[in-house]
């Protein structure tokens, strides 16, 4: 038994440096050391949002946030009734947004606000589609019969007029 004891008395200072110590206690008390100058954390949100690629004064964060009043309008369009509706003008803003949304997350630097609202543009250009498809559809149902009650007429005259003549 004693040499067993041993090996553990041994094996311990490995165990205790690799495997069961935290990143805390292997940097002195910090969680997590960043190789980064220390200048960068004590920048402010709004310090680091100016100079980033896609902060304030840059088209790539004014897009977006312009780019909410399309889908805005198009929500607020749910209220309207569907034959009020352009189905040319919402399937280009389905087609704009579906697509669009697939190249933000293509192009460098990767814009996830415009991804974002492009994505939201697509949704609503669908439901909006969706809604001026089933209207028309529904438009169609409802002539059907009254034209084949019209053209029943005109056969019934038809026939009335070819009787009595003869």
């Amino acid at each position: 038994m004693a040499p067993m004891n041993n090996f553990f008395r041994a094996a311990r200072p490995v165990f205790r440096n690799t495997f069961f110590t935290s990143n805390a206690a292997r940097n002195g008390g910090k969680r997590f050391q960043s190789t980064a100058s220390s200048e960068g954390a004590q920048e402010s949100f709004f310090k680091r949002m100016w100079n980033s690629p896609v902060g304030f004064k840059t088209v790539h964060f004014w897009a977006p946030v312009m780019k909410w009043g399309l889908v805005l309008a198009g929500i607020s369009d749910f209220a309207r009734p569907a034959e009020k509706l352009s189905l040319t003008q919402n399937g280009a803003l389905t087609a704009t947004g579906l697509i669009w949304t697939r190249w933000c997350l293509i192009i460098k630097p990767k814009n996830y606000l415009l991804a974002a609202v492009n994505f939201f543009l697509g949704m609503v250009g669908i439901v909006q589609v969706s809604r001026i498809l089933l209207w028309q559809q529904s438009q169609k149902n409802k002539t059907l019969p009254a034209a084949a009650e019209e053209v029943k007429e005109t056969v019934k005259e038809d026939v009335k007029k070819v009787v009595s003549k003869a």
